[in-house]
């Protein structure tokens, strides 16, 4: 779909962030990304499936496997879930990696658009870093000279 990487940072012009900066950064962005997707759709959504949608969520192990047992039995054998868990990190627990994959197999359901309300969001958010790099170039440089 995207990746939130050092190609993104250079699309964006922050590429020469300090190595230490970068991380912080681009967690702060996938927050931020992630927190504007999850209104807007949220806007379209019932409060059932606002709630059902928390379960993955908060990593309710209960829903995650109920959930998954109803709508995709053989959820492991998927390929879709098998390249999920295979490139997530060491220490993510399968509970996490099973959530990840119910949630984005949920929002295919119940919410068709997700994908482009993504892509919207991101395009938004790109535009607004772009027009402010130069002041959060500066803000961690400041941040860097501060430190030492």
């Amino acid at each position: 779909m995207f990746q939130l990487d050092d190609k993104f940072l250079q699309s964006v012009g922050l590429g020469d962030l300090p190595e230490d900066q970068k991380q912080a950064f681009l967690q702060h962005t996938y927050e931020t990304l992630e927190e504007r997707v999850g209104t807007r759709l949220a806007e379209s959504l019932s409060e059932a499936q606002l709630e059902e949608f928390e379960g993955f969520a908060t990593h309710n192990e209960e829903k995650i496997n109920a959930w998954l047992a109803e709508h995709v039995p053989n959820y492991s054998e998927e390929e879709d879930y098998k390249q999920l868990a295979a490139s997530a990190p060491d220490n993510v627990p399968p509970l996490v990696v099973a959530a990840e994959f119910a949630s984005v197999r949920w929002l295919g359901i119940n919410s068709p658009n997700y994908r482009e309300v993504v892509a919207d969001e991101l395009n938004k958010l790109r535009d607004e870093i772009v027009a402010s790099k130069d002041n959060i170039a500066a803000a961690t440089d400041g941040e860097q000279s501060t430190e030492q």
